[in-house]
C-alpha cells in the first residue's frame, strides 16, 4: 500500500517539549546578631542596682547587636515570642554553662508581676544592673525560660 500524503511538519503535529529553566532564588539569609556587641551594650550600660528596667536594657542591647524590633511587649516575663522571632531558640536551662548572649527569663510572681530577663555577657549575668548569679529572687516558686541563639544566627 502506498500512502501519498502530503509531507507533514511534525512540529505543528507534536509540541516540542517546553524548556523549563529552573532559578534557585538566593535563601535570603537569616540576620545575624553580633553577641559581642550585645554583651558590651549590656556591660556599658548596667549599673551596679536595678532600675527596675531590666526588658529595655536588654531590649536596646539586643537591637544594637542587630536585632530587628519593632513590637515588643513591656514586662519582661512576655519576651519569650520576641526572643524567638529574632532568633533564640528556648533551652533547657543551663545556668551551670552559660554561653555569651544566652538570655533567661523569670516569670511573673505574686511579688513580682513584670517578671525579670537578663543576658550573659560572657562573664556575668546583667539586665539594668550587674547581677551576682542568675539567682536575683529570694522566692523559692520562681521558674525560668532560657534562650539561646540558633547557631545560622550567629
Amino acid at each position: 500500500m502506498i500512502y501519498d500524503a502530503p509531507s507533514v511538519d511534525h512540529s505543528m503535529v507534536h509540541t516540542p517539549p517546553h524548556q523549563m529553566i529552573v532559578t534557585t532564588k538566593d535563601v535570603p539569609k537569616q540576620p545575624s546578631l553580633d553577641v559581642m556587641a550585645f554583651a558590651q551594650k549590656l556591660t556599658r550600660r548596667a549599673s551596679y542596682r536595678s532600675s527596675a528596667q531590666c526588658a529595655k536594657f536588654v531590649r536596646i542591647a539586643l537591637q544594637s547587636a542587630g536585632a530587628k524590633i519593632v513590637n515588643h511587649p513591656v514586662a519582661a516575663s512576655d519576651w519569650g515570642k520576641t526572643l524567638q522571632e529574632i532568633g533564640y531558640k528556648k533551652i533547657t536551662p543551663a545556668f551551670d554553662q552559660p554561653q555569651k548572649g544566652d538570655i533567661y527569663i523569670i516569670h511573673r510572681t505574686k511579688k513580682h508581676r513584670y517578671g525579670h530577663i537578663a543576658g550573659f555577657s560572657g562573664t556575668q549575668w546583667i539586665s539594668d544592673f550587674k547581677q551576682r548569679s542568675h539567682d536575683i529572687y529570694k522566692d523559692k516558686n520562681v521558674t525560668y525560660s532560657y534562650y539561646r541563639l540558633g547557631s545560622n544566627y550567629i
